[in-house]
């Protein structure tokens, strides 16, 4: 896997101690350590590229960690949503952004995975947008105008990759009909603008840093994409929705519809209860800090956060949600 480590160190035992006063009723573990003397060596993040909103999540909430566990904190920089739950079930990670169609084949055991995976979400935290992003001046004006085109399909083992195979899928366009090639964000967008490719997919936040950045030097556009949602819930599961790109991101003069899918934050089946509900806790307490640096924070809501069918949360999740309840 390659991937670039951040270490994140603090030390924040102490705080522990007054958890219940900035996060309210926790439970028992917030009154001590929640590995209850059996912390691990480090805790990592596993996000995804560095200019996409997952690695932006992670860095700004691995900010957030090292003011409340006294434990190094490393943030790894990834594929994306298959890869991270690879991470996850070899032991590689203990925290995991993955896109909802990619922990659903986890679980299942389907698609890049071999056999079902232990794994458990934290909670729905934002949801994701398909870009298929052209040149503004692109004869691309719908997904069949791919053919005979360089495309890049996101990263190997990335949700991008995935929703990008469905939807072609789903447009009856074969793979081989295009000249596909496999790229993540930082490397598509380097293509593009140096005419390598002649599109990209990318499913990621709203807004995606790297997009932005892209716009302030080369014109782009966003294809709609959203004729193709009904056929892609048909054939793969209802957790995909209509979306909509909003008039003027990343220098739009309209909006764009798209197809929209949930994300989730990951951990491992076994990881202790009291751990998971005092990542929770802690997610939502500095979910006001989190979002003036990565705006799709600001979406983590209570209410919609219990919404991961049908994978299944962590227990120790499940309790915060339920004593949070209103």
């Amino acid at each position: 896997m390659s991937a670039t480590r951040r270490p994140l160190l603090a030390a924040l035992a102490a705080v522990l101690l007054v958890l219940p006063l900035l996060t309210g009723c926790l439970g028992d573990d917030a009154a001590g350590d929640p590995w209850d003397g059996h912390r691990p060596a480090a805790l990592t993040v596993a996000t995804g590229g560095a200019t996409g909103i997952y690695h932006a999540y992670g860095v700004a909430l691995a900010g957030v960690l090292e003011d409340r566990y006294d434990l190094p904190v490393e943030v790894d920089q990834t594929g994306g949503s298959v890869e991270n739950l690879q991470s996850l079930d070899a032991g590689t990670a203990q925290v995991a952004f993955s896109a909802a169609d990619a922990a659903l084949d986890a679980v299942a055991g389907v698609g890049e995975f071999d056999e079902p995976l232990d794994v458990r979400t934290l909670g729905r935290v934002y949801d994701d947008f398909v870009h298929l992003v052209v040149p503004a001046g692109s004869a691309v004006h719908g997904i069949a105008d791919l053919e005979g085109r360089r495309v890049s399909l996101g990263a190997p083992r990335s949700g991008t990759a995935l929703i990008a195979h469905r939807l072609l899928a789903a447009a009856d366009l074969r793979v081989d009909a295009i000249t596909a090639r496999s790229l993540g964000l930082d490397d598509s967008i380097a293509a593009l603008r140096a005419g390598e490719i002649d599109a990209f997919f990318w499913s990621g936040g709203l807004r995606t840093p790297g997009l932005t950045a892209l716009a302030d030097v080369v014109p782009v556009r966003l294809v709609p994409l959203g004729d193709l949602v009904e056929e892609v819930r048909s054939r793969y599961g209802s957790g995909y929705r209509h979306g909509i790109v909003p008039e003027g991101m990343y220098g739009s003069s309209r909006a764009v519809e798209t197809l929209a899918v949930p994300n989730f934050l990951m951990v491992r089946g076994d990881m202790p209860d009291a751990v998971a509900h005092a990542l929770v806790s802690t997610l939502f307490d500095a979910r006001s800090e989190i979002a003036a640096q990565v705006p799709s924070a600001a979406n983590l809501d209570r209410v919609r956060a219990i919404f991961t069918d049908p994978v299944e949360l962590h227990p120790g999740a499940l309790r915060y949600y339920r004593e949070t309840k209103d």
